[in-house]
């Protein structure tokens, strides 16, 4: 990604390769996601199904203890583990961490996103309450441009003003959503995903790009956590992070589509987007 542009399906075709016969499921991206609170079991699990159902070999929810019996039920393709047992010996085995949809913004929290960040190099999804955390507490703020790995952060417009004001800057009504993206990636040193009508993906120093699939029935609640898991599979791929945000943004509103295909716009819901997920990926690579 070197200038501003349109996320077309020529670009992902670029970032999506085809598998080799021979490979395995720990060569496919191992994916750990760091989600879920009492009452948000539900944003976990669409961060995992979306992440599996984006190609990941393997993938982790870390969660509450209260809540992991719900999450290995519903995804029992994933693994599943406490959110306190989460350590750096851990962390390094995964090849993409996701953290944040609905974690919950109390201070416990917001210190295993802190720990991710400080201890964790390798790429770095940050969405929902992880953004939120940032704000309220914000001491992460500072080093988030001098990690060794790459940072994601996949704001909607609320948690784009909120990102906006806690970095002294303006809101989006007033720049826009191509330079506020523009704003958040240049005081945080991470690549943006502005959600929304027309997502913006930019990167410092790289452009701003549109997305250009998508419909109105996405605007449903977990949504975002499906493209979580998305964009932490491609992540864990090997795609750079400018790459895995544009690529993640077009699957997942591709499967917008093919879910509103099916069954139409007003009502589609997040979970119908991931099951659409496989026919998206078979769409763009042919298998």
């Amino acid at each position: 990604m070197e200038k501003s542009g349109l996320i077309t399906l020529e670009f992902v075709n670029t970032v999506i390769r085809e598998r080799p016969r021979d490979v395995h499921k720990g060569q496919c991206g191992r994916v750990l996601i760091v989600a879920g609170s009492m009452g948000m079991a539900g944003a976990a699990i669409l961060s995992a199904r979306g992440a599996l159902k984006s190609g990941a070999g393997l993938v982790k929810t870390a969660v509450p203890g209260e809540i992991m019996g719900i999450l290995q039920t519903a995804v029992p393709q994933a693994t599943c583990m406490p959110l306190e047992k989460i350590s750096l010996p851990d962390l390094e085995i995964y090849d993409a961490v996701a953290v944040g949809p609905g974690l919950g913004v109390d201070e416990g929290s917001y210190l295993i996103t802190e720990k991710i960040l400080r201890k964790y190099e390798g790429p770095v999804i940050i969405d929902a309450d992880g953004l939120n955390g940032l704000c309220v507490y914000g001491e992460s703020r500072d080093m988030l441009g001098k990690r060794k790995g790459p940072v994601i952060m996949t704001p909607h417009p609320g948690e784009g003003n909120r990102l906006l004001k806690a970095l002294g800057e303006g809101s989006i009504e007033e720049l826009g959503r191509e330079a506020a993206a523009l704003k958040i990636s240049e005081k945080t040193g991470a690549t943006v995903l502005l959600k929304g009508a027309d997502t913006v993906v930019t990167a410092r120093g790289q452009g701003t790009y549109i997305n250009t699939t998508g419909n109105p029935g996405m605007a449903t609640g977990g949504s975002g956590d499906v493209l979580t898991g998305v964009i932490a599979a491609l992540a864990a791929s090997g795609a750079g992070a400018p790459e895995a945000a544009a690529a993640g943004a077009f699957v997942h509103g591709m499967a917008g589509d093919i879910a509103a295909e099916r069954l139409g716009q007003r009502g589609m819901t997040s979970e119908d987007i991931a099951e659409a997920l496989p026919e998206a990926f078979k769409r763009i690579t042919g298998k």
